[in-house]
């Protein structure tokens, strides 16, 4: 694995080597053509790019090739590449994967979307044939380790950014569900376009957003499929909203509780959740105070967000453990994998010496066809003889891929016995 992410590389840099969907395609095309015995998955988000890479030619695809060849993807300077990348290699490379794909390396630790976009690359990398046996074998493992993390840590559940607490914990205490409620989205800055995402994972399609600066309330709902609404008739649609979001830079209430009483006079009791996520407040806080009103300010959520932050740290551990067992499970799967030809190759060559000299033994000494007996017998002792001489190497050879072929054996006796290559 080649690559950089939020951890060790500036967004500038990251900008600089990003990938489209589109432009995604047309790399593992490049790469196939240049390296036609190669396989590779490539993994672009806004927060990280990584290549992952195998060949069976170490010495044709490198560190330095790979940095090359993404350099060339972007008409950048192989030097100005490879200073800003990390690199990983065999377990490293695997477990880095595993933990990227669980959503341990994200900038939010625990976000769903990860996993979705390492499942898209590998998607895209097996539409485009630049996947591969151990690509395949690799990324489907990836899946069932993050899967494990989700399904047996709470790490995902511990939500910790503001939007996704108020989306995520808050909503659902006041709402079954978002379908038919309208949203009231209120500034279209950065947390305004954040708490947009959770929504829309959340199900919610009637959303109205209105910003002092129409043209960006209007780019922004263009984005997620919204409604762009003019400031001026924020009144009518604090009347109209089921959730009221209050996201804005303003340094003053944009609703007082004077400014409020007629308009909750003229919402009839129905149910109202607001959220202020404003600093300085959107909404005045005695506003909550009033019938069927629900007001939730910066602090509240905060403080709910540094709470599931304490329980996810108490998580982690097992999530690390998890990933730490998928990846020895793994590298266990593909050293066996490695040995199964070598063994397979081994007893056929056995088993055919031992038909020979069987086939000569019966002749030398004239068994009668109808003796069925002894011919079994002669046959039983030989395959006895053949498992006693093949069991020690055979056991060294599986305790030895279980330790990942640190002693080399598996290839020692290919040519000791004059196996041939796989």
């Amino acid at each position: 694995m080649i690559g950089c992410s939020h951890h060790d590389a500036a967004v500038e840099f990251r900008e600089k080597i990003a990938f489209t969907s589109s432009q995604v395609s047309e790399a593992l095309k490049a790469f196939r053509s240049q390296f036609p015995g190669g396989e590779l998955v490539l993994v672009s988000t806004c927060n990280r790019i990584e290549l992952y890479t195998t060949t069976g030619d170490d010495q044709q695809l490198d560190r330095d090739a790979v940095a090359k060849f993404l350099a060339d993807q972007h008409s950048l300077g192989v030097d100005e590449v490879i200073d800003q990348m990390i690199y990983r290699a065999g377990i490293e490379a695997v477990e880095h994967l595993f933990t990227v794909a669980a959503s341990l390396d994200s900038m939010v630790v625990g976000e769903a979307q990860i996993l979705a976009q390492v499942k898209q690359a590998y998607d895209l990398a097996c539409v485009n044939d630049s996947a591969g046996a151990v690509t395949h074998s690799v990324f489907q493992a990836a899946n069932r380790a993050a899967k494990r993390v989700q399904q047996e840590t709470s790490i995902h559940r511990r939500r910790v950014s503001v939007p996704s607490v108020a989306v995520g914990e808050v909503i659902p205490e006041v709402f079954d569900s978002l379908r038919k409620k309208r949203v009231v989205i209120c500034g279209a800055g950065e947390m305004g376009e954040e708490t947009l995402r959770y929504l829309q994972q959340a199900g919610a399609s009637d959303v109205h957003i209105l910003n002092r600066s129409h043209d960006r309330a209007v780019a922004l709902a263009k984005s997620f499929d919204a409604v762009a609404v003019p400031w001026s008739e924020l009144n009518d649609e604090v009347v109209a909203a089921d959730v009221l979001i209050g996201a804005t830079s303003a340094t003053e209430p944009i609703i007082t509780h004077d400014a409020f009483v007629p308009l909750h006079t003229r919402r009839r009791n129905r149910v109202l959740l607001i959220l202020d996520l404003a600093v300085p407040r959107d909404f005045d806080p005695s506003i909550g105070e009033m019938t069927s009103v629900y007001l939730y300010g910066i602090d509240d959520l905060k403080a709910a967000c540094e709470r599931n932050r304490r329980e996810r740290q108490k998580e982690w551990p097992k999530a690390k453990q998890i990933i730490a067992e998928e990846t020895e499970r793994f590298v266990q799967a593909i050293h066996h994998r490695a040995t199964g030809p070598v063994i397979q190759r081994l007893r056929s060559q056995a088993n055919e010496l031992k038909k020979d000299e069987l086939d000569r033994l019966k002749n030398k000494l004239a068994l009668d066809p109808a003796d069925t007996a002894t011919a079994k017998e002669i046959e039983k002792s030989f395959d006895r003889l053949i498992n006693k001489l093949l069991h020690p190497p055979l056991a060294s050879i599986r305790d030895d891929a279980a330790e990942g072929h640190r002693q080399g054996l598996l290839e020692a006796v290919r040519q000791l016995f004059n196996l041939g290559d796989d």
